[in-house]
Protein backbone atom coordinates (compact mmCIF):
# COMPACT_ATOMS: atom_id res chain seq x y z
CA UNK A 1 0.00 0.00 0.00
CA UNK A 2 1.03 3.48 -0.95
CA UNK A 3 1.01 5.33 2.28
CA UNK A 4 1.57 8.93 2.79
CA UNK A 5 3.06 9.64 5.68
CA UNK A 6 3.18 12.62 8.06
CA UNK A 7 5.23 15.70 6.90
CA UNK A 8 5.00 18.12 9.66
CA UNK A 9 7.32 18.11 12.88
CA UNK A 10 6.64 17.61 16.45
CA UNK A 11 4.41 20.24 17.67
CA UNK A 12 1.99 20.72 15.67
CA UNK A 13 -0.19 18.32 17.19
CA UNK A 14 -0.07 15.17 19.60
CA UNK A 15 1.11 11.89 18.02
CA UNK A 16 0.31 9.72 21.43
CA UNK A 17 -3.18 8.03 20.71
CA UNK A 18 -4.36 8.20 24.18
CA UNK A 19 -3.66 12.12 24.55
CA UNK A 20 -5.42 12.35 21.40
CA UNK A 21 -8.35 10.84 22.29
CA UNK A 22 -8.57 12.65 25.66
CA UNK A 23 -8.08 15.73 23.63
CA UNK A 24 -11.10 15.39 21.38
CA UNK A 25 -13.12 13.31 23.76
CA UNK A 26 -12.71 16.35 25.70
CA UNK A 27 -13.26 19.09 22.44
CA UNK A 28 -15.57 17.55 20.46
CA UNK A 29 -19.65 17.86 20.97
CA UNK A 30 -20.69 15.03 18.64
CA UNK A 31 -24.34 14.19 17.52
CA UNK A 32 -23.20 16.71 14.31
CA UNK A 33 -25.63 16.84 11.07
CA UNK A 34 -23.64 19.60 9.40
CA UNK A 35 -22.44 18.73 6.13
CA UNK A 36 -19.60 21.43 5.51
CA UNK A 37 -17.79 23.04 7.92
CA UNK A 38 -14.53 25.55 7.96
CA UNK A 39 -11.90 24.89 10.45
CA UNK A 40 -8.51 26.53 11.43
CA UNK A 41 -5.90 24.68 10.71
CA UNK A 42 -2.97 26.28 13.41
CA UNK A 43 -0.84 23.91 15.68
CA UNK A 44 -3.72 22.14 18.39
CA UNK A 45 -2.23 24.22 21.10
CA UNK A 46 -3.71 27.62 19.28
CA UNK A 47 -7.10 26.58 17.94
CA UNK A 48 -7.37 22.41 18.31
CA UNK A 49 -10.53 23.34 20.71
CA UNK A 50 -11.97 25.58 17.91
CA UNK A 51 -11.04 22.70 15.45
CA UNK A 52 -12.65 20.04 16.60
CA UNK A 53 -15.85 21.68 17.22
CA UNK A 54 -15.76 22.63 13.09
CA UNK A 55 -15.22 18.49 12.50
CA UNK A 56 -17.89 17.48 15.13
CA UNK A 57 -20.52 19.39 13.45
CA UNK A 58 -20.19 17.17 10.56
CA UNK A 59 -22.62 14.11 9.90
CA UNK A 60 -21.50 10.94 9.49
CA UNK A 61 -20.61 9.97 6.28
CA UNK A 62 -19.49 7.56 3.50
CA UNK A 63 -16.49 9.77 2.68
CA UNK A 64 -14.62 13.40 4.11
CA UNK A 65 -13.25 15.62 2.03
CA UNK A 66 -10.55 17.73 3.49
CA UNK A 67 -10.03 20.32 1.44
CA UNK A 68 -6.69 22.76 2.17
CA UNK A 69 -5.67 25.92 0.89
CA UNK A 70 -2.16 27.84 0.76
CA UNK A 71 -2.56 28.13 -3.07
CA UNK A 72 -2.90 31.25 -4.86
CA UNK A 73 -5.04 32.09 -8.20
CA UNK A 74 -3.59 30.15 -11.17
CA UNK A 75 -2.29 27.04 -9.47
CA UNK A 76 -3.83 23.73 -9.74
CA UNK A 77 -6.14 22.17 -7.45
CA UNK A 78 -3.60 19.46 -5.30
CA UNK A 79 -4.56 16.10 -4.42
CA UNK A 80 -3.08 13.33 -2.56
CA UNK A 81 -2.37 10.41 -4.65
CA UNK A 82 -1.35 7.55 -2.04
CA UNK A 83 -3.92 4.87 -1.04
CA UNK A 84 -4.31 6.27 2.28
CA UNK A 85 -2.66 8.33 4.85
CA UNK A 86 -1.18 7.38 8.41
CA UNK A 87 -2.60 9.19 11.51
CA UNK A 88 -1.45 8.29 15.29
CA UNK A 89 -4.95 6.67 15.61
CA UNK A 90 -4.64 5.14 12.57
CA UNK A 91 -4.31 4.84 8.43
CA UNK A 92 -7.42 6.64 6.78
CA UNK A 93 -8.01 5.30 3.15
CA UNK A 94 -8.47 7.37 0.10
CA UNK A 95 -11.61 7.16 -1.96
CA UNK A 96 -9.59 6.45 -5.08
CA UNK A 97 -13.38 6.37 -7.26
CA UNK A 98 -14.42 10.00 -6.11
CA UNK A 99 -10.63 11.07 -6.20
CA UNK A 100 -10.26 9.91 -9.81
CA UNK A 101 -13.82 11.33 -10.81
CA UNK A 102 -12.58 14.87 -9.52
CA UNK A 103 -9.02 15.05 -10.15
CA UNK A 104 -10.05 14.36 -13.89
CA UNK A 105 -12.85 17.33 -13.55
CA UNK A 106 -10.28 19.74 -11.68
CA UNK A 107 -7.53 18.60 -14.05
CA UNK A 108 -5.71 17.98 -10.43
CA UNK A 109 -2.04 17.73 -10.16
CA UNK A 110 -0.01 15.62 -7.24
CA UNK A 111 -0.01 17.27 -3.92
CA UNK A 112 4.12 16.77 -3.42
CA UNK A 113 4.79 19.85 -0.54
CA UNK A 114 4.84 19.61 3.34
CA UNK A 115 1.42 21.26 4.00
CA UNK A 116 -0.36 21.90 7.65
CA UNK A 117 -3.52 23.02 6.11
CA UNK A 118 -4.91 19.16 5.41
CA UNK A 119 -2.61 17.25 7.88
CA UNK A 120 -3.31 19.10 11.09
CA UNK A 121 -7.04 17.71 10.89
CA UNK A 122 -6.07 14.10 10.16
CA UNK A 123 -6.34 13.57 13.80
CA UNK A 124 -9.35 14.57 13.99
CA UNK A 125 -10.85 13.63 11.06
CA UNK A 126 -9.83 9.48 11.73
CA UNK A 127 -11.30 10.24 15.65
CA UNK A 128 -14.52 11.22 14.81
CA UNK A 129 -15.01 9.22 11.20
CA UNK A 130 -13.20 5.91 12.30
CA UNK A 131 -15.01 4.07 9.25
CA UNK A 132 -14.67 7.03 6.54
CA UNK A 133 -12.42 7.06 4.05
CA UNK A 134 -10.77 10.18 2.86
CA UNK A 135 -10.19 12.42 -0.13
CA UNK A 136 -7.49 15.37 0.43
CA UNK A 137 -7.23 18.34 -1.81
CA UNK A 138 -6.18 21.83 -1.93
CA UNK A 139 -8.07 24.28 -3.50
CA UNK A 140 -6.39 27.53 -5.11
CA UNK A 141 -7.91 31.31 -3.82
CA UNK A 142 -10.07 31.64 -7.24
CA UNK A 143 -13.87 31.62 -8.12
CA UNK A 144 -12.85 28.37 -9.76
CA UNK A 145 -13.04 26.79 -6.66
CA UNK A 146 -16.47 27.47 -5.67
CA UNK A 147 -17.58 25.39 -8.80
CA UNK A 148 -15.10 22.93 -8.13
CA UNK A 149 -17.16 21.93 -4.64
CA UNK A 150 -20.03 21.60 -6.77
CA UNK A 151 -17.65 19.56 -8.89
CA UNK A 152 -17.07 17.22 -6.34
CA UNK A 153 -21.42 17.46 -5.28
CA UNK A 154 -22.13 16.24 -8.42
CA UNK A 155 -19.03 13.24 -8.48
CA UNK A 156 -20.59 12.11 -5.37
CA UNK A 157 -23.78 11.77 -6.82
CA UNK A 158 -23.01 9.80 -9.49
CA UNK A 159 -20.25 7.33 -7.10
CA UNK A 160 -23.66 6.77 -4.97
CA UNK A 161 -21.49 7.83 -1.59
CA UNK A 162 -22.15 10.30 1.21
CA UNK A 163 -19.90 12.92 1.72
CA UNK A 164 -19.31 15.85 4.07
CA UNK A 165 -16.68 18.72 3.61
CA UNK A 166 -13.88 20.13 5.69
CA UNK A 167 -12.63 23.20 4.33
CA UNK A 168 -9.15 24.69 6.06
CA UNK A 169 -8.16 28.02 6.78
CA UNK A 170 -7.00 30.39 9.20
CA UNK A 171 -8.31 34.24 9.54
CA UNK A 172 -6.24 37.52 9.73
CA UNK A 173 -2.59 36.66 10.71
CA UNK A 174 -1.78 40.36 12.30
CA UNK A 175 1.05 41.40 13.77
CA UNK A 176 5.00 42.58 13.67
CA UNK A 177 5.57 38.79 12.44
CA UNK A 178 3.50 38.52 9.68
CA UNK A 179 4.61 42.62 8.53
CA UNK A 180 0.64 43.04 8.52
CA UNK A 181 0.05 46.51 11.52
CA UNK A 182 -2.22 48.32 9.56
CA UNK A 183 -3.91 49.62 13.65
CA UNK A 184 -0.40 49.81 15.08
CA UNK A 185 -0.11 46.75 18.11
CA UNK A 186 -1.84 46.09 21.29
CA UNK A 187 -5.44 46.02 22.77
CA UNK A 188 -7.05 48.51 20.32
CA UNK A 189 -4.84 46.07 17.39
CA UNK A 190 -6.64 42.91 18.58
CA UNK A 191 -9.95 44.42 18.97
CA UNK A 192 -10.03 45.89 14.97
CA UNK A 193 -8.58 42.03 14.19
CA UNK A 194 -11.83 40.33 16.02
CA UNK A 195 -14.72 42.85 15.70
CA UNK A 196 -13.49 43.92 12.15
CA UNK A 197 -11.43 42.51 9.87
CA UNK A 198 -12.44 39.00 10.97
CA UNK A 199 -15.87 39.91 11.80
CA UNK A 200 -16.01 41.16 7.89
CA UNK A 201 -14.75 37.57 6.53
CA UNK A 202 -16.99 35.53 8.64
CA UNK A 203 -19.89 37.59 7.45
CA UNK A 204 -19.56 37.22 3.73
CA UNK A 205 -18.68 33.30 4.32
CA UNK A 206 -22.47 33.82 6.07
CA UNK A 207 -24.11 35.27 3.08
CA UNK A 208 -23.12 32.36 0.96
CA UNK A 209 -21.65 34.98 -1.88
CA UNK A 210 -18.37 33.39 -2.96
CA UNK A 211 -17.19 36.66 -5.03
CA UNK A 212 -17.70 38.99 -1.62
CA UNK A 213 -15.38 35.78 0.17
CA UNK A 214 -12.60 35.96 -2.34
CA UNK A 215 -13.15 39.86 -2.47
CA UNK A 216 -12.70 40.29 1.56
CA UNK A 217 -10.03 37.76 1.77
CA UNK A 218 -7.44 39.47 -1.28
CA UNK A 219 -8.76 43.25 0.30
CA UNK A 220 -8.62 42.69 3.70
CA UNK A 221 -6.00 39.89 4.59
CA UNK A 222 -8.67 37.73 6.65
CA UNK A 223 -7.98 34.32 4.72
CA UNK A 224 -4.78 32.42 4.20
CA UNK A 225 -7.15 29.43 2.14
CA UNK A 226 -9.73 31.51 0.96
CA UNK A 227 -9.92 28.65 -1.75
CA UNK A 228 -10.65 25.78 0.45
CA UNK A 229 -13.69 28.03 2.49
CA UNK A 230 -14.73 28.46 -1.69
CA UNK A 231 -14.84 24.75 -2.14
CA UNK A 232 -16.98 23.67 0.43
CA UNK A 233 -19.06 26.91 -0.05
CA UNK A 234 -19.57 25.19 -3.86
CA UNK A 235 -20.45 22.28 -2.46
CA UNK A 236 -22.83 23.24 0.19
CA UNK A 237 -24.98 25.35 -2.42
CA UNK A 238 -25.31 22.02 -4.30
CA UNK A 239 -26.56 20.74 -1.35
CA UNK A 240 -28.83 23.47 -1.10
CA UNK A 241 -27.38 24.61 1.77
CA UNK A 242 -26.91 28.53 1.35
CA UNK A 243 -27.29 29.12 5.32
CA UNK A 244 -23.97 29.16 7.30
CA UNK A 245 -23.36 29.35 11.31
CA UNK A 246 -20.30 30.72 13.08
CA UNK A 247 -20.16 28.26 16.15
CA UNK A 248 -16.75 29.53 17.65
CA UNK A 249 -14.43 32.48 17.45
CA UNK A 250 -11.05 32.50 19.30
CA UNK A 251 -7.07 34.08 18.46
CA UNK A 252 -4.21 33.15 19.31
CA UNK A 253 -3.50 35.75 21.79
CA UNK A 254 -5.97 33.45 24.24
CA UNK A 255 -7.66 35.37 27.01
CA UNK A 256 -4.69 37.09 29.03
CA UNK A 257 -4.11 41.09 29.78
CA UNK A 258 -0.87 40.97 28.21
CA UNK A 259 -1.39 41.01 24.59
CA UNK A 260 1.43 39.68 21.91
CA UNK A 261 2.58 41.61 19.31
CA UNK A 262 1.19 38.87 16.75
CA UNK A 263 -1.68 36.96 16.68
CA UNK A 264 -3.80 34.78 14.11
CA UNK A 265 -7.60 34.44 13.97
CA UNK A 266 -9.36 31.25 14.25
CA UNK A 267 -12.94 30.18 13.48
CA UNK A 268 -15.34 27.19 13.80
CA UNK A 269 -18.64 27.67 10.95
CA UNK A 270 -20.66 24.96 9.91
CA UNK A 271 -23.38 24.63 6.80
Amino acid sequence: MNLRESSLPAGWYPRNSDEINRLLSEWGTGGGTARAAIAPHAGWYYSGKIAARAVSSLDKVDTLVVIGGHLPAGYAPLFALEDAVSTPLGNMAINAALRAAVYKELDGKEDRFPDNTVEVLLPMARFFFPDASLLWLRLPAELSSFDAGKAIAAAADNLGCSLAVLASTDLTHYGLNYRFTPHGIGPEALRWMREVNDRHFIDAVESGNPAAVLERAETDCSSCSAGAVLGAMGFAAAQGLNSARLLEYGTSAGEGEEIPDSFVGYAAIAF
